[in-house]
């Protein structure tokens, strides 16, 4: 029996957006690749975030492959904003439809990837022992794939059921004449929310912090609706990749501040029935000017007043700790509708916490609460968390960890110094989750496989970033944040709702038009910035911000 390691050109890890599209391009232009995927089917984050109300906020004309003319034509979305089972299916469709799996490896975890210097080879070990050699390494891990469950005294008592929303059982959950306690108000707490009080006896929301949510205002497309868009799908993939957001949509030309009440009500009254996250790119400035942001936060008040009866729960509901937008907008169907029922109560954890878990519910500072089933809403260790579950070392054994212990360093939010021949897709230091993840990885693998191409032609066995190039890329991300509101709220952006984790604002918030441009100025200038081969391609933190 052969004990020789497999080699390929290139390991994908991650079977999610970016999974696929990796392993699509990497092999159309002659790579051979091995993918890697811990789940037993590809979706990445829409094969496990299962809840009951999973839905994307981003609509699903634009959620979708822009790289197949042939596949915009042939998928046929049925509403707005897809829900995960809908979305599922489309990934699979894709994965079928370009041969995909063949690629992949299911049900296995990537345990380590170590830097073969002697070699110039990535060695990549998985769970079931097996070890795999490549020249290039990608991860596609996503940027909300590591689940967080917090560390509450006693979690682990509770004799009833439990389940995480990121991690949810394919069968479902039957929560008919239970006692239900949703723990969190983020986007799968507030999505799920709903339709768990539909079925439950009773239901308890824990809030520790309110949220703003917007109405998704979803609907039904008609056959004339498709057959509109998909006629126009070439003028709308081009709006929206020179959009901020991945969108095909443009703020208002004025400031929030330049125009008269009626005037920004109206604009107001059209992003709404947009829906969700949309919302804050209203106006220019809402997320960049506390008084312009304002205005925003007093028109979605007067919204919520309008569909919750009861006043003092109002006041609750009312996020008072950010500025509307600096934590991402929830998309919902039906949340704030759902505290009219007399089923349903609010538990406000600032003023009375959880204290511990029992084995009977939940007992807080003031009350305790007997359940049925819990239901851990509580989000994801987001853009690090799964890079940091995989023991990723580089040159002379330096571990990933190590290097992003004050928090993620990254040239472009695609390579790490130290990491030769090492992409991350989508980021820290990119646009990440503030962007269309699927125009975002189509962005990210486009230029990736360029650069290879580049590489070849060159006779460069390796590319990494250059120390000072990651040094100015990193304080252009932060002077860019540090111009907006972003940073005045504790977000999953800043990893504040991680114990321990460092306080760093960590996407590229300069747009997603403006961050294509710089990665496109970079490959035209001979990957200025990175090292190829040992020679540094020089790069100043001047010339970066003039991109």
């Amino acid at each position: 029996m052969s004990t020789k390691t497999p080699s390929v050109d290139a390991v994908v890890v991650g079977a999610g957006v970016a999974g696929l599209y990796a392993v699509h391009t990497l092999r159309e232009h002659g790579l051979t690749v091995q993918g890697y995927e811990s789940a037993a089917g590809v979706g990445g984050t829409w094969y496990h975030n299962r809840y009951p109300g999973s839905r994307c906020d981003i609509e699903s004309i634009d959620y979708s492959f822009s790289f197949s003319e042939e596949l915009q034509q042939e998928w046929t979305w049925s509403e707005r904003f897809a829900t995960q089972p809908e979305i599922l299916a489309y990934l699979e469709y894709v994965a079928d439809r370009f041969d995909l799996q063949r690629s992949f490896q299911f049900s296995t975890r990537v345990e380590s990837a170590v830097y073969d210097e002697v070699a110039a080879l990535w060695r990549v070990r998985t769970d079931d022992g097996a070890e795999t050699s490549a020249r290039f390494c990608l991860f596609a891990t996503g940027c909300l794939s590591a689940t967080n469950v917090p560390e509450i005294p006693g979690r682990d008592d509770f004799a009833g059921e439990a389940y995480h929303t990121g991690q949810w059982p394919h069968e479902g959950v039957d929560f008919r004449g239970k006692r239900v306690g949703v723990i969190g108000t983020g986007s799968s707490g507030i999505q799920s929310i709903p339709l768990i009080a539909e079925e439950a006896d009773h239901l308890f929301v824990f809030q520790r912090t309110a949220n703003y949510s917007i109405p998704a205002g979803n609907r039904l497309f008609d056959e004339e609706t498709m057959y509109r868009i998909k006629a126009d799908y070439a003028e709308r993939r081009r709006q929206a990749k020179q959009s901020g957001g991945g969108s095909p949509f443009t703020p208002h030309p004025k400031s929030a501040l330049e125009v008269d009440e009626s005037e920004r009500t109206r604009v107001y009254d059209e992003w709404w029935q947009r829906g969700g996250v949309l919302f804050s790119k209203a106006f220019p400035d809402q997320l960049t000017n506390l008084e312009a942001n304002d205005t925003a936060r007093v028109y979605w008040e007067r919204k919520i007043r309008e569909i919750v009866r009861d006043p003092a729960l109002v006041d609750k509901l009312v996020p008072t700790d950010h500025p509307i937008g600096t934590k991402r907008i929830v998309t919902d169907s039906g949340y704030y509708e759902t505290f009219n029922r007399d089923d349903v109560t609010l538990v406000d954890l600032r003023e009375t916490p959880i204290d511990r878990i029992t084995d009977r519910g939940v007992a807080t500072t003031g009350v305790h609460f007997d359940l049925d089933v819990i239901v851990y809403a509580t989000g994801f260790d987001a853009m690090t968390g799964a890079l940091h579950r995989i023991d990723i070392r580089g040159r002379q054994g330096r571990t990933l960890r190590e290097e992003w212990a004050a928090g993620p360093r990254t040239y472009l939010g695609l390579g790490v110094h130290g990491f030769p021949n090492l992409f991350i897709v989508t980021g820290p230091g990119s646009p990440g989750p503030l962007a269309n993840m699927v125009l975002a990885s189509e962005q990210h693998l486009d230029w990736i496989t360029r650069c290879i191409t580049y590489l070849d032609r060159q006779g460069v066995q390796t590319i990494e970033p250059g120390v000072d190039a990651v040094d100015a890329w990193v304080a252009e991300c932060n002077e860019r944040a540090a111009k907006t509101l972003f940073p005045s709220a504790n977000s999953w952006y800043m990893g504040a709702n991680i114990p321990g984790k460092p306080r760093v604002f960590m996407p590229f918030i300069g747009g997603f038009a403006v961050y294509g441009q710089i990665l496109d100025d970079v490959a035209d200038a001979g990957y200025k910035g990175f090292v190829l081969d040992g020679a540094e391609r020089s790069i100043t933190p001047t010339e970066t911000a003039a991109v």
